[in-house]
């Protein structure tokens, strides 16, 4: 399997895997800008040459947009292998290069959220076992924070108190999500427009920094829904 790095040069002749079962102009637009605003903070973005869901997006843990403590860390946004692709070792090339170049970059280890059960959204906690992680930390809603030492006693990522007990005060339906997920784009007005058709309070809040993201009162920035 060959792999393109997709950069600020090359993304708007690049598809982007994860939104292409959905193909709007919209959703694959806001996905680029939001990656292409994150390459200055050292985002890479690795996936097959060929057409699919196979890829690894990650970013340095201090620019990463959820609320961890995670100095020195690399921190995978996403690690997604799929469909066709699944069953061929691709996840472990991917992850592999990760490694390498987190090394090189000086990097003591990397970490990733995951759950104490499988979620589609997370990555699957029984590959992480098998390659090495192990759990730093967890949040009161399950989400975990796991993670893979480079090197002994190094102390493990773990979450900030907001995302570690995640709550907030406000009644109804509240939506917090980034323009990471490139779905968000088409569901989000969707669901507004749905509660104000049926009378049911609910607030959307758009995520559109750095420092907003790392102290939402979530684990997971991109799409985190309360009720009461």
């Amino acid at each position: 399997m060959d792999y393109i790095q997709v950069t600020k040069e090359n993304i708007e002749n690049e598809h982007i895997c994860c939104a292409i079962s959905n193909n709007k102009d919209v959703q694959v637009s806001s996905k680029k800008t939001w990656l292409s605003d994150r390459f200055e903070d050292g985002l890479v973005f690795l996936k097959s040459a060929e057409r699919g869901k196979c890829f690894i997006e990650y970013i340095p843990a201090e620019n990463a947009w959820i609320p961890i403590e995670a100095d020195g860390y690399m921190y995978i946004d996403c690690l997604w292998v799929s469909g066709s692709f699944k069953g061929h070792g691709y996840s472990t090339d991917l992850l592999n290069d990760c490694i390498e170049d987190s090394k090189g970059k000086g990097k003591k280890g990397l970490c990733i959220l995951c759950a104490t059960k499988k979620k589609p959204f997370l990555a699957d906690p029984k590959f992480l076992k098998y390659k090495g992680f192990i759990v730093g930390d967890e949040a009161d809603n399950g989400v975990q924070l796991w993670y893979l030492p480079f090197e002994d006693k190094v102390a493990p990522p773990r979450f900030k108190d907001c995302a570690k007990h995640p709550h907030i005060d406000e009644n109804g339906y509240v939506l917090y999500y980034t323009s990471q997920c490139p779905f968000n784009a088409k569901y989000v007005p969707i669901l507004e427009r749905t509660a104000k058709e049926n009378g049911i309070q609910f607030r959307a809040i758009h995520i559109i920094s750095k420092d907003e993201a790392q102290n939402a009162p979530t684990p997971i920035t991109n799409y985190a829904l309360f009720c009461d």
